[in-house]
């Protein structure tokens, strides 16, 4: 597929008002599919991404750059009523509005859902806070400040170090997925009825339902899990271990990869050991586990132990920093960087892959994320 040939969202207008990162990867992953995506930035001051740096490239942010491709930029200002009925024209036309003010701004300039979708009925109009509309309205919608109060800070860190948050904004990207998501949906039953709706996410409610199984664990049985640092609640051995050079991580899930495991590492008679014979037992007595596992692997590399245990089917993986990981996907084919296809020779800016692969209408990478609007 060219960038020329038509994608599966190619025809639907997206009108993006939303900052930062989790409604401009949602509309960003919709824009990959073909949607046409205008987004409303400050005159010469723009999204908050464009000042946050370093790293730049070319004097632009590379925060900016990662989640503003195949889109277009005009200068909005909330305040001017000239600018306001600009965007109201634009928004007569569109398909989708997609917005992430704190809850109660977009009303009181005349942007809120009833008060468009009176004028245009089959809009899906997407709202992304922090804590919902109701209770949690006034509060800011940062991913820290998610991770802290959502839990997740509290099952990631170490015993010894306290509790640590993920090492990237997860909790904005897993919202902006469940944006993409909510908006699709929505676009599948105005197809069917021709009604629009509002589609509404939020931080909170995202990183609880990421949480699945610890916060299934919680819901159903009182527990309340803690920090644990690298280890599984469930399942030993799933963590990384110590090898000559760099921790090896290790996702010995069930028996048979259990004992394929310590064959592997000339160890077959930790595999009836009354301590290690289920993985209930070796959850109980992972410290142990851990440190006989560890015994053997200190003798060689993660690169060396990598290749052994993966001709032994057992799940296993080095710690890798991002670009050795970048460089591990291109081994395996995944060609995980790529560049607009639309922009001249040596302009363009190089981006990960959209993860989602469809074999009649996959994602294209047009043009490059737009310049700083200005008047």
């Amino acid at each position: 597929m060219t960038a020329t040939t038509p994608g599966a969202l190619t025809g639907i207008r997206i009108v993006d008002f939303s900052r930062v990162l989790a409604g401009p990867y949602a509309t960003m992953l919709l824009s990959d599919f073909g949607a046409a995506v205008t987004r409303l930035e400050r005159p010469n001051v723009g999204d908050d991404t464009r000042g946050w740096g370093p790293p730049w490239h070319e004097g632009e942010s590379t925060y900016f750059l990662a989640l503003n491709r195949n889109k277009t930029s005009i200068g909005f200002d909330l305040t001017s009523e000239a600018d306001r009925a600009m965007a109201h024209e634009m928004i007569a036309e569109a398909d989708v509005v997609v917005e992430n003010f704190r809850p109660g701004t977009m009303e009181r300039y005349g942007f809120g859902y009833e008060q468009l979708a009176a004028e245009n009925p089959g809009l899906v109009y997407c709202s992304v806070s922090g804590f919902g509309s109701d209770g949690g309205a006034h509060l800011p919608g940062y991913d820290l400040i998610a991770q802290a109060t959502g839990g997740l800070m509290s099952i990631t860190g170490h015993p010894e170090t306290g509790p640590a948050k993920v090492g990237v904004a997860m909790v904005d990207a897993i919202t902006g997925l469940h944006a993409a998501m909510g908006i699709q949906t929505a676009l599948i039953h105005r197809l069917r009825t021709g009604e629009g709706q509002r589609v509404e996410v939020n931080l909170l409610s995202s990183v609880l339902a990421s949480l699945t199984n610890q916060v299934s664990g919680h819901i159903i049985t009182g527990n309340v899990p803690g920090l644990m640092g690298n280890a599984h609640p469930s399942v030993a051995p799933y963590q990384p271990l110590n090898t000559a050079d760099r921790p090896l991580a290790v996702a010995a899930a069930n028996d048979r990869q259990f004992a394929a495991l310590c064959r592997s590492l000339g160890l077959p008679e930790l595999i009836d050991d009354p301590r290690f014979d289920t993985n209930a037992n070796r959850v109980i007595n992972c410290t142990e586990l851990v440190e006989s596992l560890e015994t053997v692997l200190r003798t060689d590399t993660a690169d060396h132990w990598f290749a052994v245990l993966g001709d032994a089917d057992v799940p296993a993986g080095p710690i890798n920093d991002i670009g050795q990981a970048i460089e591990f996907a291109d081994s395996l084919g995944l060609s995980p960087v790529v560049e607009p296809s639309d922009e001249p020779a040596g302009t363009g800016v190089a981006q990960i892959r959209n993860p989602i692969r469809l074999s009649k209408t996959p994602p294209t990478y047009r043009t490059n994320p737009p310049k700083l609007p200005t008047r």
